[in-house]
Parts: structure tokens; sequence; C-alpha cells
């Protein structure tokens, strides 16, 4: 499944790529994430707890990153197990455009698949939990970028991402910009 959105970040977009590759502010900004840990420039491992409806589970996975064309893109891969609960593997393109000297849009792309009982929960739910998922990376994310000086309703709003975005927050949530959108940044 592909999905794609959109958040408005009140920051310049080089502290915003900064943040988003570093482990204490992701790790503080992904909802469940109990260990971030920075392999290489280009590698990160996660472990996060999620819960969809009445399964829970604790998500171990690994997030690649390439195509970086830094500080306005790149590309995040990554897969995450979470054991008898299934297992999910995507990747989404992140990309940073600048909407003014104290602002930045991020948008991302992304492609998802579950497997295993998560893969039984029905649709409806799913996308509800990872909307929720996503809000509350973007929210974490945002208050991590400004200091917790959010001035605009934008940056305490995150923009309503387009159809299906919760499946890279939950993307993020159960692999960890291990293949984002957490999700966050696994399968938001």
């Amino acid at each position: 499944m592909e999905i794609s959105g959109e958040h408005r970040i009140p920051a310049p977009r080089e502290q915003v790529w900064e943040a988003l590759n570093d482990p204490a502010v992701l790790q503080g900004s992904i909802p469940g994430c109990e260990a971030l840990d920075k392999v290489s420039d280009t590698t990160f491992t996660a472990r996060i707890v999620s819960k969809i409806g009445s399964i829970k589970a604790r998500f171990n996975g690994k997030v690649d990153f390439s195509d970086i064309d830094a500080p306005r893109c790149y590309t995040i891969s990554g897969q995450g197990q979470g054991g008898m609960a299934g297992s999910a593997k995507g990747s989404a393109r992140v990309e940073l455009e600048e909407s003014g000297p104290q602002e930045t849009v991020l948008r991302y792309t992304a492609n998802a698949e579950v497997a295993g009982k998560l893969a039984s929960v029905g649709s409806r739910l799913i996308q509800g939990v990872v909307r929720k998922t996503a809000d509350d990376f973007f929210r974490n994310f945002v208050e991590q970028v400004s200091g917790g000086q959010s001035t605009s309703a934008t940056a305490a709003e995150p923009a309503r991402p387009t159809a299906g975005v919760g499946r890279l927050g939950w993307f993020i949530a159960a692999g960890v910009l291990v293949a984002a959108a957490v999700a966050a940044l696994m399968l938001l």
C-alpha cells in the first residue's frame, strides 16, 4: 500500500534535517519507542512496543537510509519483527522543503506491507491507530525541534495528512523510521 502525507514544522530545514538524524530526538518522538540506536551514519536499529486492537507486540527493526541529498531528502527502507504478532516492511521517501526562514514542509511517500496477525486486523482499525500514532509522532517531533516553543497553529496542529498517512505513522511506530513513521515516521 502506498501512503503519502505532509506536515509543516516551525523550524529551518537544516534544523529539521538534523533532528531527523538524531537518535535521541527520534526516540523521544516515536510513541512506544524503547530503544533507538544509530549503528552507522545510514543505519538505525529500534525496539518499539505497539498495540493495535487486542494485539500488543514489541517490534525489533532495522532502518537503512539511502539516496541521501542533505538537507533535502532521503529514502528510508526497513523491516520490523513483532514475534507472533507479525512483521512489517517498507520504504519511504522523505523530502524537506523550506516554506520560509522558520518553517519547513516535510513530505513523504511510503510503501508498507504487514504480515501475520497484524494483517488480519481490520484495515479501518489499523488506519485509526496509525493516524493517532502519526499525529503523536509529529506533535512530539515538533515539540522537540522547536524546544516546546511552538507558537503557530501549524506547529500545534500538524496538517491533516492525506488518506493513508496513518500507515506511515504506524510504519514509523512499528519499525521506526524502521522504514518510518515509527513512521514516523513502522506502518504509518
